[in-house]
């Protein structure tokens, strides 16, 4: 087979390097151009354009796949299937039926729940349980296509998106892998349609949604920092001050006005909300590092009844 891979970050490097480790054939590689990165703001690969480079696989990096140029490039090479994982850029028409065997997804829910950008911030906020890895036959929707294979993964009580994204990256590498297998033994990758009247839809993450709102629930709140954690953070202000709050823990009780600081020792900084209240265990003051509370604590000391409010700008 003659396979195609189209991703961008490290949830879709995970699966080109388990597709090239299974020493399958991939012919070339869609990616999203080099962006600035990091404190000095350069440009940078991505995960997938930096192994596709390592590996001398050919390497598309249009910025516009509606570019009658660089869709001609692209089209002119023969391909048996495109695998695509968080490329970030919609396939047009004449992508989806260019492979013999068309555009096959590896998306982070299971499907028909959380089609969409953000699904693994979605189960999160929403308190799911679990969560999983649909493989899935691409159309013209938004993660509308039937779905090949299914994996299930648990949530855990602590989860961040970073490390629940590592468990579903491996998971989704493994999955792409044994459809790959079928397909080429087989010919054909048998599918289920989707029942749309189960669908919700994990939008994009707006900026507002990373405002903390103390009058919420600390469970609710801590929700919300594990779910935004490692980007772009959940935030608000103190005296005046953006604080990003990357750890905490909620507990239960009565604690009194919303935000107001109710302990800030090396143990960390209690918080009270609309329900209950959320132990801080690691800040971020804008244009510093993240650090634990009492590290936070120790040149900036809390004054009695100082009140966490929701961020500006």
């Amino acid at each position: 087979m003659r396979i195609g891979f189209a991703g961008t970050p490290a949830f879709a490097a995970a699966a080109l390097q388990a597709i090239l480790d299974a020493r399958k054939p991939v012919a070339l590689v869609l990616s999203q151009p080099d962006r600035p990165r990091g404190r000095g703001w350069k440009r940078e690969p991505g995960a997938v354009s930096a192994l596709a480079q390592a590996r001398g696989i050919a390497l598309f990096q249009p910025e516009r796949l509606k570019d009658p140029e660089a869709l001609a490039t692209i089209l002119a090479n023969d391909l048996d299937v495109l695998i695509v994982a968080a490329y970030g850029l919609i396939l047009p028409p004449a992508l989806l039926s260019w492979p013999r065997h068309g555009c096959i997804n590896i998306h982070a829910s299971l499907l028909p729940r959380w089609r969409g950008a953000a699904p693994i911030q979605r189960a999160l906020l929403a308190g799911d349980r679990e969560t999983g890895i649909s493989i899935m036959q691409m159309d013209r929707g938004l993660d509308t296509g039937p779905v090949i294979s299914r994996r299930r993964v648990p949530i855990a009580a602590r989860d961040t998106t970073g490390t629940l994204q590592e468990r579903l990256a491996a998971a989704g590498a493994e999955e792409i892998v044994a459809a790959l297998a079928r397909l080429e033994s087989e010919g054909r990758l048998d599918a289920t349609p989707q029942l749309g009247a189960e669908a919700t839809y994990a939008a994009k993450i707006d900026l507002r949604e990373t405002e903390i709102d103390w009058t919420q629930s600390a469970a609710a709140i801590d929700r919300q920092i594990r779910a935004l954690n490692p980007a772009p953070g959940a935030r608000s202000t103190l005296e005046g001050s953006l604080v990003k709050i990357w750890v905490a823990e909620p507990g239960p009780g009565r604690f009194g006005a919303p935000g107001t600081v109710v302990r800030a020792d090396a143990a960390g900084i209690l918080i009270a909300c609309g329900e209950g209240a959320l132990l801080l265990r690691e800040l971020q003051r804008a244009g510093a590092r993240r650090m634990p509370a009492a590290a936070f604590l120790a040149g900036h000391a809390l004054p009695a009844n100082a009140c966490f409010g929701a961020a500006q700008g």
